[in-house]
């Protein structure tokens, strides 16, 4: 069970979080498009989208992942911990920072006349990297698990 745990636990990982990294780094690139050509709404649209599709999508690593750690016994376990805390601040700057300002970004660039600053971009991008940035150290962490007895 627990090999099913994990395996259930990883492509949740990167059918999930793979994409609302990607759409999200994407998105200050699309939105600068989008106030320079209208046309390319549409585009906006849909990785503003797949963003908030794939982050209610990615609850499912969490989930799947206390599951794998309760079955391998490791709920203790700091890396696990560090993993947890680092995954609910992830969570928090997706949640309440990134989707919100892509949410008034879009609203923005859908009124007609509208004016770009370019802070807008700027924040985005920086919020979006730190959330990738703590997913890398979530997927490192995952992966080399410090104490581990694995030889790894």
């Amino acid at each position: 069970m627990p090999k099913l745990l994990l395996s259930l636990h990883v492509l949740a990982a990167i059918l999930a979080i793979g994409p609302v990294a990607v759409a999200a780094s994407m998105f200050p690139a699309v939105l600068r498009r989008a106030h320079a050509d209208r046309a390319a709404l549409p585009a906006l649209r849909t990785v503003h989208r797949i963003c908030r599709v794939y982050a209610l999508v990615g609850l499912a690593v969490p989930v799947l992942g206390f599951a794998t750690a309760s079955s391998l016994g490791v709920l203790g376990d700091p890396w696990l911990i560090a993993s947890v805390v680092l995954t609910g601040i992830a969570a928090v700057v997706l949640g309440l920072l990134v989707l919100p300002r892509q949410d008034a970004a879009l609203a923005a660039a859908e009124a007609p006349g509208a004016v770009l600053e370019r802070r807008t971009t700027a924040r985005l991008a920086v919020l979006t990297g730190v959330f990738n940035l703590l997913w890398a150290v979530v997927t490192v962490l995952m992966i080399v698990r410090p104490g581990s007895t694995t030889g790894v």
